[in-house]
Formats: C-alpha cells, sequence, structure tokens
C-alpha cells in the first residue's frame, strides 16, 4: 500500500503543480473568475490519481480485493500529496511570484460588489471581506486554505472511488 500512495500521491502532486504553472503562464489574461474554474478543474484532474491509485492497489497488490475503508485511506493519503503540494505552490505564488495578489483580489472584489450590491448590503459584505482580508493575509492562513480545499475535494473523490471500486474476499476468515 505504501509504494502505491506514494507513487500516485507523487503523481497528482507533479500533475497539480504542473496544471498550477501552465494556469499562470497561459491564463494571466483571464478573468478571477476563469482562474478560479481553472483551480478547481486543476485540483480535480489532479485528483484522478486517486481512483488510479485505489484500482492499482485492488487490482495489483490486493488480488482484486479491497474494502471501502482501505481505500477511502488509500484515497485519502494520495491526496494528501496533492494538497500539500498545491499549499507549497500558492505559498510561492503568493510570497514571490506575485507578493501583491491579495490587494489586487481585494480590490478587484469591492469593485465588483459595488457595482452589483445596493448601497446596504455592499457595506455588510464589504466588512465581511474586510475581515476575511486580514485572515488571508497570513502566509500560513493561506497554505492551510488552499491545502484543506484540495484534501476536501480528495476526500470526496476518495469516498466516491472508495463506493465504485471496493471489492470485498469472498473468503470468511
Amino acid at each position: 500500500m505504501k509504494n502505491t500512495v506514494i507513487r500516485y500521491g507523487i503523481y497528482g502532486a507533479i500533475t497539480i503543480s504542473i496544471l498550477f504553472l501552465l494556469a499562470l503562464t497561459l491564463g494571466k489574461d483571464l478573468s478571477y473568475f476563469a482562474q478560479e474554474v481553472i483551480g478547481y478543474t486543476s485540483m480535480v484532474v489532479s485528483l484522478l490519481f486517486v481512483f488510479f491509485g485505489i484500482k492499482h492497489y485492488r487490482d495489483h497488490e490486493n488480488d482484486g480485493f479491497v474494502s471501502f475503508g482501505k481505500a477511502l485511506l488509500i484515497g485519502i493519503l494520495i491526496s494528501l500529496f496533492a494538497a500539500l503540494a498545491f499549499g507549497i505552490i500558492d505559498l510561492i505564488y503568493i510570497l514571490y511570484i506575485n507578493p501583491d495578489f491579495a490587494a489586487e483580489y481585494y480590490g478587484h472584489m469591492v469593485e465588483q460588489m459595488k457595482t452589483t450590491l445596493p448601497e446596504e448590503e455592499f457595506k455588510i459584505k464589504l466588512a465581511e471581506l474586510e475581515a476575511e482580508k486580514e485572515l488571508f493575509s497570513s502566509p500560513v492562513m493561506n497554505f492551510l486554505l488552499m491545502s484543506f480545499t484540495v484534501l476536501i475535494i480528495g476526500f470526496i473523490i476518495s469516498l466516491i472511488s472508495g463506493l465504485i471500486l471496493q471489492r470485498k474476499s469472498t473468503t470468511n476468515n
């Protein structure tokens, strides 16, 4: 199991890193919404290795069987690789590549809210955004948020993959 987790976890980490870098270079002129869609798509694509890792373990290391619990564990461990890679890459991005990202994004969100919300609702949302701005200015919080986002998606993919791929042994112990 360990070799499968490491191999497919590294595949997921490499994939999410490459997709992040591609989005960074090819998508810099896209809207924030389009970049967000690309980001979430990159997460899901890189986490497809969860399914393939569980399937590999079941078919090649465990005689064609895997319990739901074992599949879920394998999936979460594989997801952890991609989650950590994404958190680290995002940290590098906000600390070194684009240190003004938070301010730019904040400015964009304020302008968008100004044009779409009534005055009273704008004031409420602006206060909420101010509180979030403080939270997201911390590199540690940014790392945790990005990693946790990938891990949650990985958990969901692990659940689905575990349900699809589980196959219990017919022998009674």
